[in-house]
Parts: structure tokens; C-alpha cells; sequence
């Protein structure tokens, strides 16, 4: 698992270090702004969008006593705590974003900088990362869902949102729930739900 935890980050890392500058790992710098076509703001929101609802879904219509349904309930486990987490460090690092004209160094700016690390890595990450360590093993292909979070991370930082130590972050963050929760004998969102998961099962009754 540590190995290929590693590969996936490497994946995430290899487009965004490709000259050093400034910020935390000496690698943050602007580059050339790009909001149009699979690039566009929209389509990553589409995409963010389109996974949490996905992950949820997928809690909601499968059993958790299947080999699916555990994997779906951990995915939104993981997106949970990645999110949730993210909202803190965000909070406590309040770093400036590119598009503020910040430098990649401005970090403890106060109220309203939320650079460090990124939201929607984290939650992308986090989301698929059961699937990978679940699946990967019995299906190589499986390996493909990593693109996701990738994808994201190279067009948080085209359109100015974000620097790139702050998508590396947000892809680690989102990884290690995605590990925790994989490893977890039950879930968690699950067991806090009223009448022990009762919504959960009514759900999948039908």
C-alpha cells in the first residue's frame, strides 16, 4: 500500500514541479492561466459535484454487507474527514490565493485565504483512493480512477485557484483518509446516522 500510495502522489505531482520557486516545497509558481475547455471552473465543479453525488448514491442503493457497498460507505467516510479536515487547515494556514495576486509565501493572510491545501483534491482523493485499494489488486484498471483527482489538481492550478503545493497537499490529505477508512472494520458516517443507519437501510430496501 505504501508504494503505491507513493505512485499515486508521484502521478499528482509530476506536471505541477517542474521548476522551482517559492512556497513550502520551493515549487509554487503561476502558470499560464487556462479557464477554457477541460479546463474550465465549471467542468471542475461538475466533476466535484458529480463525485459526491456518486459516493452518495452509491451508499444510499448498496448494501454495506457487499464487497460495493463497504467500499462506498468508506469512500464517503473518506470524503468526509478529507473535507472536513481541509475546512481547519484552511482555516489555520489562511494562505493567499494566486488569483489575489498573493505570493507563493503569504501564508497566516487572516480571514477569506483559503489556498492551503485544495478542497476539491482532497475530496477527489479521498473518494476514490477506497476503490484503488480495494479493487486495485484484482483489477489494474481500477488505477485509472487516480486521473480524477490529477485531472483536478492540474486545473486548480491553471485557473489561478490554487498553487501547487497546495493541490499535493490536498491529494495527501484526501489519500490518508482514503487509507483510514479503508482499513476501518465499520464505517463511520453509517454508525452515526439515527436508529443505527436506519435511512441507510431503508434506502437499499428498495
Amino acid at each position: 500500500m505504501r508504494w503505491r500510495t507513493t505512485v499515486l502522489c508521484l502521478c499528482l505531482a509530476s506536471p505541477l514541479a517542474a521548476r522551482a520557486d517559492g512556497g513550502p516545497f520551493g515549487i509554487d509558481h503561476l502558470v499560464a492561466y487556462d479557464d477554457s475547455g477541460i479546463w474550465s471552473r465549471n467542468v471542475q465543479k461538475d466533476l466535484s459535484y458529480g463525485a459526491a453525488l456518486t459516493v452518495l448514491g452509491g451508499t444510499l442503493w448498496t448494501r454495506d454487507d457487499t464487497r460495493l457497498g463497504r467500499t462506498f460507505d468508506q469512500s464517503l467516510d473518506a470524503m468526509v474527514l478529507g473535507t472536513g479536515s481541509d475546512e481547519v487547515l484552511k482555516f489555520a494556514f489562511s494562505r493567499a490565493r494566486p488569483h489575489d495576486g498573493g505570493d507563493p509565501n503569504d501564508f497566516f493572510q487572516g480571514h477569506g485565504n483559503g489556498s492551503f491545501p485544495s478542497g476539491e483534491v482532497a475530496e477527489l482523493s479521498a473518494a476514490v483512493t477506497p476503490f484503488i485499494a480495494e479493487y486495485g489488486h484484482d483489477h489494474p484498471a481500477v488505477w485509472a480512477l487516480a486521473l480524477v483527482p490529477a485531472y483536478d489538481a492540474v486545473a486548480r492550478v491553471k485557473v489561478h485557484d490554487h498553487w501547487q503545493s497546495d493541490v499535493l497537499a490536498g491529494a495527501a490529505l484526501g489519500t490518508a483518509f482514503g487509507i483510514y477508512a479503508h482499513r476501518r472494520q465499520s464505517p463511520l458516517i453509517a454508525g452515526w446516522l439515527p436508529g443505527n443507519g436506519l435511512m441507510l437501510a431503508y434506502a437499499r430496501r428498495f
